[in-house]
């Protein structure tokens, strides 16, 4: 029996179109433009899913999102806006909206919703090669004797708002589960078009990593990355505008809901490129800025931190072999800033979301707005950075990596040199 689609829009032109498309696809659909007949629809027709327009006259599309997800929690509904922004995406989905898709959207991109609401793939599917088929397939050390690693996505969605800490807007990211082989991508509120988070999609290093795929720009997406690279996550789709929310400067809020959210693991597989031979950039010798990698039986980092006082050089040690080392030593420890370095970033248009709960600052003498989580944590925050832009090879990374006075461009151009070499 064919399932049942309610599309609840006050414009006679969008219902028609939207029949029209779901009719083709197989399903039973009903609509109406009048939001208090919405109710009796649902009780008496019992719909799986409600295409929910935000704005209604009579009664807001918020408030009757909550009043269909009293009265049928198990009836699915996606909001669709003309006017949306990623800060009505963020309430409709803590409400419980299933998705949020902007006007106009795509028929590709309201399929792909649709699809992942109504039938979540998130279980015991192989794909061949991983989330790594699209780009290419790395051969260091990827042989039958490498162990390869179960995929991973999580249970259900996450939602979070905040502020971005380089644009100074309020953000927010939505995360959804994701099938086998899908691997990481960020797509904005309409869905139609996707940035993956891999090397290709960068096109900005200064300040942030930056992702992008033609007008659509995803910014600071590095400490959502590093949590993402703690957990093992490698199915996922992020929907986000501009910029991924600063939260308190690091990765912890982001670990917080991943835990809460669970992580599931699927049946498919994928292939870590082990490291067999070393490769360097940079200058290792007399104290210079360089970057090593070398054979290793898991992710092990070694990082120096050479600042001048008050911050002075700071050594840190990590391996990552449970999300809960990850979650213990490297994701509280929060982004820094020289207070002259966040006047000259002003004047170029950057940080202007930080503050005095989401970034450490620094001048001459001491932190001046906060007490330290840990002595090193400015090195810690380098590690955090270089394991979410190592996360952009789109999949695990088994080496050992040395650094000494690194950051972004440095990490992506150890990722691009890895994949050369692959």
């Amino acid at each position: 029996m064919a399932e049942t689609v309610l599309v609840v829009d006050d414009e006679e032109r969008i219902r028609s179109s939207l029949k029209g498309i779901l009719a083709d696809e197989g399903f039973r659909v009903l609509d109406t433009g009048r939001a208090p007949a919405v109710m009796d629809i649902i009780v008496k027709e019992r719909p799986r899913l409600v295409l929910l327009d935000v704005w209604m006259p009579d009664i807001d599309g918020i408030e009757l999102l909550r009043r269909i997800k009293e009265t049928a929690p198990q009836t699915e509904v996606i909001m669709i806006s003309g006017h949306g922004n990623i800060n009505s995406a963020v309430a409709a989905t803590k409400l419980g909206a299933a998705d949020f898709i902007e006007k106009p959207f795509s028929v590709d991109g309201l399929l792909g919703s649709i699809g992942r609401v109504l039938t979540p793939d998130t279980g015991p599917t192989p794909v061949e090669g991983g989330p790594a088929k699209s780009g290419v397939e790395p051969k260091i050390g990827a042989t039958a004797s490498r162990k390869s690693l179960p995929q991973r996505t999580i249970r259900k969605s996450i939602v979070i708002g905040g502020q971005g800490l380089h644009t100074g807007l309020k953000t927010g990211v939505i995360l959804y589960p994701a099938p086998p082989g899908s691997g990481i991508s960020f797509t904005p509120l309409s869905g139609d078009v996707m940035a993956p988070a891999r090397v290709q999609s960068v096109t900005d290093t200064g300040y942030n990593t930056t992702l992008a795929n033609g007008a659509y720009v995803v910014r600071t997406v590095e400490h959502l990355m590093s949590a993402l690279h703690g957990f093992g996550i490698t199915n996922l789709l992020v929907k986000t505008q501009g910029e991924v929310p600063a939260l308190d400067g690091s990765a912890l809020e982001f670990c917080r809901l991943l835990a809460d959210a669970g992580v599931q693991e699927q049946a498919a597989r994928v292939q870590p490129l082990y490291v067999e031979r070393p490769i360097v950039l940079g200058q290792e010798k007399d104290g210079g800025e360089y970057i090593r990698v070398e054979p290793a039986d898991h992710l092990i980092i070694d990082y120096t931190l050479i600042y001048p006082a008050p911050i002075g050089v700071q050594k840190v040690h990590f391996e990552l072999t449970r999300p809960q080392d990850y979650v213990r030593e490297i994701a509280p420890a929060r982004t820094f800033g020289f207070l002259a370095e966040m006047r000259k970033l002003s004047e170029m248009g950057l940080a202007n979301g930080g503050r005095l709960d989401n970034v450490i600052l620094v001048d001459d003498e001491k932190v001046v707005n906060t007490k330290l989580r840990f002595p090193d944590e400015f090195a810690r925050h380098k590690v955090l950075d270089l394991m979410g832009d190592l996360y952009l090879l789109g999949r695990p990374l088994i080496g050992h990596i040395t650094a000494s006075k690194t950051g972004h461009s440095d990490n992506l151009a150890l990722v691009r040199r890895l994949l050369q070499a692959a």
